[in-house]
């Protein structure tokens, strides 16, 4: 991806560096070839580089670009979970994946995480972004997810010889787990996602107190990867499936809902990051009916969304890691929504607005090896800033509305908000 070959100054806005620190209230950020050289209080700020563009945050705020740690561009909004592998052809779905990439980065968030691809759409896409052939976050990318044959994923019955190809790869012992962890590395994918567990969403048979995995199967995936330069996440809501990730070496854990203290306490040491992805949970209570969810499978997502927050609340207390990213791509939570998922976290939740931010800031770099790079506002670090017109320290819920959005910036270069649209120069 390119960088931006001038110079740009921000200023006139209060700054939040992604660090969980409070906001700098008269802030100023100066980039030059698309990385930031100074970011601090306006008073006494080097002086501006000649001839750099000037951006003027309008008394808002400026912060690091959003990073979405569990993001699905292939998931089309869907109703139910075959629909995803069986409803459009390869192509088609590329093409929408490529829709909500864009979708994403106008919406603030810079950089992500696959949460898991159909086919091996997410690689070629992270290609396309990087050459500046689409737009869209910095990309981490999966590809197709692991599960135990019988499990959450494997829901096309023996009888109907469809599907299945596109999403998910299943196994039965370590050694098939060893042989789908080698197609992925084939395919060029950065992390793979297992399915440890169940879900609230097949109730009668892998429920989110199950587990989809044996521990052998887990731990061969584990082994495999790490061998080849790879990492591995898995969704794990079940008690034991979270105990059993963290002691196969996962890197991260998704939604980690049921955690005990023995499992906090193997977390913590470890220092694995949790992407919780729980407005999903408060999504399917809300609008569950709608869309022809059983009263059996929305009674689930509450006693999931309840246990979930109850842990983050205690990973958070405790010192441990947040990342933000909300399996959005599903009727009752679709693409688009991204920053929902942070006003739950303050508003449902009850965490601290500084601290939701630079759990989706920080955090999320961290999570996708970046953090080096991405992230925090500090020099030498790449320019991916978002500007906004207003304070989400104050109300996270302004993060939800595009409108007020100034400017959106990858290595310096404005990609999406009111500065890319006829009549706005961002000159003052």
């Amino acid at each position: 991806m390119r960088l931006a070959t001038g110079s740009c100054v921000i200023h006139n806005g209060q700054l939040f560096d992604g660090n969980g620190t409070p906001c700098i209230p008269q802030g100023m950020l100066i980039a030059e070839q698309g990385r930031i050289t100074y970011a601090g209080p306006a008073q006494g700020a080097p002086p501006k580089p000649a001839g750099a563009s000037v951006i003027d945050a309008q008394g808002g705020t400026i912060l690091p670009g959003l990073i979405e740690a569990h993001f699905h561009p292939t998931y089309f909004n869907v109703a139910a979970l075959e629909d995803l592998d069986i409803k459009y052809p390869v192509e088609y779905v590329t093409l929408l994946a490529a829709a909500n990439a864009k979708l994403a980065l106008e919406c603030g968030y810079t950089s992500a995480r696959s949460g898991g691809s159909l086919f091996n759409i997410d690689v070629w896409m992270k290609k396309g972004i990087e050459k500046d052939l689409i737009p869209g976050p910095r990309l981490a990318a999966s590809g197709r997810e692991i599960c135990g044959v019988g499990g959450l994923m494997d829901w096309n019955p023996d009888f109907r010889k469809i599907g299945m190809e596109g999403l998910v790869l299943l196994v039965n012992g370590p050694d098939e787990a060893r042989a789908a962890v080698r197609k992925l590395v084939k395919d060029g994918i950065e992390w793979v996602k297992t399915y440890p567990t169940g879900d609230a969403a097949a109730p009668d048979v892998n429920d989110h107190h199950t587990l989809c995995m044996t521990f052998e199967e887990m731990h061969a995936v584990v082994q495999t990867a790490h061998n080849h330069g790879m990492k591995v996440t898995g969704h794990c809501r079940a008690t034991e499936g979270i105990k059993n990730a963290l002691r196969a070496g996962y890197d991260t854990i998704e939604h980690g809902t049921f955690m005990d203290d023995e499992a906090l306490e193997l977390l913590l040491q470890r220092d694995v990051a949790v992407v919780p992805g729980l407005y999903f949970e408060l999504a399917s209570v809300e609008r569950g009916k709608e869309i022809g969810m059983g009263q059996k499978v929305i009674d689930g997502h509450q006693e999931t969304l309840e246990g979930g927050a109850e842990s983050c609340r205690r990973i958070m207390a405790a010192g441990g890691r947040l990342g933000m990213g909300g399996d959005y791509g599903f009727a009752w939570n679709p693409h688009g929504d991204y920053a929902k998922e942070l006003d739950f976290f303050v508003k449902y939740v009850g965490l601290k607005p500084l601290d939701v931010l630079k759990c989706a800031t920080r955090t999320g770099a961290e999570i996708l090896g970046r953090a080096h790079e991405l992230g925090t506002l500090e020099k030498g670090k790449l320019a991916d800033v978002l500007v906004v017109a207003g304070d989400p320290v104050a109300d996270i819920a302004v993060l939800q509305d595009r409108s007020k959005f100034i400017a959106v910036m990858q290595g310096g270069i404005v990609k999406a908000g009111r500065l890319t649209r006829p009549g706005w120069t961002g000159n003052s």
